[in-house]
């Protein structure tokens, strides 16, 4: 493995953790933060290995508990500052998997840690490559975007999330981020009183758990879909940092993300752009859009929002008779077509009236024209 290991020192023992940097940090980077810090750092950086010198207020397990909660795969060191039987089996309890007594022990764990360092690499390796094959998703962020309403985002958003569950094994989580009134809850027949704004009080603590315990699942596939407040007042109390928080823990426990999002720009809508390993614009192929669409692309320009190399268009409603047609967008287009959705209101319209998701089975005999064109862009993204 070529890349190096994220090494974070939490401790407030200067003695201690100068000992440790220095017998350490010449060979390994190694970032020291302090306990008070570590929620937020958990939060902003995947860590592969913590070395936690136990504090002067007795949080040691709440700490590391919370940080196994919120990435699993982190290997947790705790350096203790004396025997205690109790503490240990409290440590061990919340998840730490090694144990040192300092300064007793310092020598030790100072020989042991390579050897430490080398396996968790090896096993990190074995997960990655499990993963590609278990999936193929590795935690990404896929947000649909239109610079205006009524290209079928939303129903392009439920149908590639439905799918992709259908046609893997990656976990995948649908979030609808059209804060003030919604809509995918209406296209999944969701009805509940709980949304995103439910996760406001433990946004500083968020993993998993909270997320499966707000969201909701949808029976025929097993998708997780965190729905709208459909509210304007409670939509204005969802910030910039709630929506970078939360898409980073939905990215460690989810395979793949996708967010559909309003046709404007928000600071919100921001944050998930920056925040996306690829961008889908969805395009109308005619003649307003495209002029929306170069606005789009001025104004990310402006804002410093990277497009160029994570955005493709796909494009939605095609028929013969467009007044545009594919083939007149090769040179006029600054991305790439990634996928073409036929035009198919004959077929869509009875699952949108019912309110059920266009796909339902993993191996249906007959797919409708939409669906056929979304499991061709799912297989796509899947690869």
């Amino acid at each position: 493995m070529d890349e190096k290991l994220n090494v974070l020192l939490v401790s407030d023992d200067e003695v201690i953790h100068h000992q440790i940097l220095n017998s350490l940090s010449g060979n390994y980077p190694i970032q020291l933060i302090n306990p008070g810090e570590v929620a937020r750092e958990i939060n902003r950086n995947a860590q592969d290995i913590v070395i936690f010198v136990q504090p002067a207020t007795d949080t040691a397990s709440e700490t590391i508990q919370y940080i196994k909660s919120s990435s699993p795969s982190t290997l947790v060191i705790f350096i203790a500052k004396g025997s205690d039987f109790m503490l240990l089996r409290n440590i061990t309890k919340a998840g730490a998997s090694d144990f040192f007594v300092y300064p007793d022990e310092h020598g030790l764990f100072i020989s042991r840690f390579p050897t430490i360092y080398q396996n968790y690499e090896i096993q990190k390796l074995k997960r990655e490559d499990s993963v590609s094959v278990f999936a193929g998703g590795g935690g990404q962020i896929l947000s649909l975007f239109s610079g205006n309403g009524g290209t079928g985002k939303s129903l392009l958003s439920t149908s590639l999330a439905q799918t992709i569950k259908l046609e893997s094994t990656a976990e995948v989580i649908l979030i609808d981020l059209n804060l003030q009134f919604g809509g995918i809850e209406t296209l999944l027949s969701i009805e509940s009183n709980r949304s995103i704004a439910d996760l406001t009080p433990v946004i500083n603590e968020l993993n998993e758990s909270h997320i499966r315990n707000v969201s909701q699942r949808v029976e025929s596939s097993k998708l997780e879909v965190l729905i709208s407040p459909c509210d304007a007042e409670v939509a204005e109390t969802i910030t910039e940092e709630f929506v970078a928080k939360l898409l980073r823990t939905c990215r460690r426990s989810f395979d793949f993300v996708i967010v559909d999002l309003p046709h404007y720009l928000n600071r919100n809508v921001v944050t998930v752009l920056e925040e996306s390993d690829h961008i889908y614009y969805v395009l109308n192929p005619n003649t307003p859009s495209l002029r929306l669409l170069k606005q789009f692309e001025e104004l990310s320009l402006r804002l410093g929002i990277d497009l160029k190399s994570r955005t493709s268009v796909i494009l939605n409603k095609v028929s013969k008779e467009n007044e545009i047609q594919e083939k007149d967008l090769s040179n006029t287009l600054r991305f790439p077509i990634e996928a073409s959705i036929r035009l198919d209101q004959k077929g869509t319209q009875p699952f949108i009236n019912k309110g059920v998701p266009i796909r339902s089975a993993k191996k249906e005999k007959r797919l409708i024209p939409f669906a056929k064109d979304i499991r061709k862009w799912s297989l796509s993204v899947l690869k």
